[in-house]
């Protein structure tokens, strides 16, 4: 049973002040149902994802007391990816014709925060600082510069294309364009990575309508359509968040194992994807995702970067709409936000950012801690 998207919805990232995590879902799936027509008893079922905000199957409170079946999902970064995946299992598997994946999040101010014992760590993993995830990001991208020759510059390149597509985001949170020196210039958090290299948490709402292929025309004139959904756990040996040691042979991370299952679900390769959204918790995720994900080769993201091959124009669009480092990252709904981009650029309506030439295949890429990722690919 093959599966589309009929419906997209969003509400603006960033700050709401006097609305909830919860009301921002709420809108975010009530614009998701207008855009196909549709209302909320017409939902079968529901996939709410959320991490610091109210449980999602409280929604029905607000959207109708219908008896659907609704779930709550937390996964870590990956929660909104993790939702939309069960939604694409619920109608894969014959169960359901039509449901709902959605997410969002109310993160307070200043950086995620993490508690150590209630994720399975001793208390000396926050006692010695490690539990603040900048840090762990500067020393990851600290490593894998120094095996494959990968400069500051390009991690501000990075910083500046984000941005610069988050200026023509009516729904980003960032909306100023910041110049290269701009970002090489601001404070170092956790080196090499600076301030404008880094996302926020925020808040924001990402809501999918989902159903089978056959029916979607019922819909919309313009479907698009889910040809991988997989989500991937790590393997011992592999270098995460939370990984407290290092083995002796390192593992392929799980963003390796979730891509190469997604492509080979597609029946795809990394060539025919026209736009991709990647995972871009700060500058250095993006560019490990760039190869992990299986579109360069490790260092081969310095002549991505200096050539402009990632931006809209380019050769791989990455990031079209600002992605975390423009608009943070409500866990929630981060990995819908992606799902929703890649929509609008197959669909033709993404505005000044849209990539030209029609794109027909579209990719994501979501990953979050302790060590997991995943990757949707999408088609017109």
């Amino acid at each position: 049973m093959d599966v589309a998207i009929v419906g997209i919805g969003i509400h603006p990232f960033g700050r709401t002040q006097g609305v909830t995590g919860l009301e921002q879902g709420v809108a975010a799936a009530r614009m998701a149902l207008d855009d196909c027509g549709l209302e909320w008893p017409d939902m079968q079922f529901a996939y709410g994802g959320t991490g610091a905000a109210e449980k999602p199957d409280t929604m029905v409170s607000k959207l109708g007391l219908t008896g659907l079946q609704f779930i709550n999902v937390t996964n870590g970064c990956a929660t909104g990816g993790s939702a939309l995946q069960s939604a694409y299992m619920a109608i894969k598997s014959g169960m359901f014709d039509i449901g709902v994946a959605v997410g969002f999040d109310k993160h307070p101010r200043g950086a995620f925060t993490v508690d150590p014992e209630g994720s399975g760590l001793g208390k000396w993993y926050g006692d010695i600082g490690m539990a603040l995830t900048p840090q762990f990001f500067g020393m990851k991208i600290q490593r894998y510069m120094h095996e494959f020759d990968i400069s500051e510059e390009t991690l501000a390149r990075v910083a500046v294309k984000n941005f610069k597509n988050g200026s023509m985001n009516e729904n980003a949170w960032r909306r100023e364009a910041f110049g290269f020196d701009e970002v090489m210039q601001s404070p170092m958090v956790c080196a090499p990575l600076r301030k404008y290299m880094f996302c926020s948490p925020a808040e924001g709402g990402c809501a999918m309508i989902l159903c089978r292929a056959d029916k979607a025309k019922q819909y919309t004139k313009n479907p698009v359509y889910l040809k991988a959904a997989v989500v991937k756990t790590r393997n011992f040996g592999s270098f995460e968040v939370f990984s407290q040691n290092q083995a002796l042979q390192r593992a392929d991370s799980p963003t390796v194992q979730a891509s190469r299952a997604a492509f080979e679900m597609a029946g795809l390769g990394p060539e025919d994807i026209n736009v991709a959204q990647l995972q871009d918790t700060e500058s250095g995720a993006e560019v490990m995702h760039m190869s992990e994900n299986g579109f360069c080769k490790d260092g081969e993201q310095e002549e991505w970067l200096a050539n402009g091959w990632t931006e809209i124009d380019g050769r791989l669009p990455v990031n079209t709409d600002g992605g975390c480092i423009a608009n943070g990252e409500p866990i929630g709904a981060s990995g819908l936000r992606q799902v929703y981009e890649i929509a609008l650029q197959l669909r033709g309506g993404a505005g000044k950012r849209q990539v030209p030439d029609e794109p027909k295949v579209g990719y994501t890429h979501v990953y979050g801690a302790p060590g997991l990722s995943g990757v949707t690919i999408l088609s017109r």
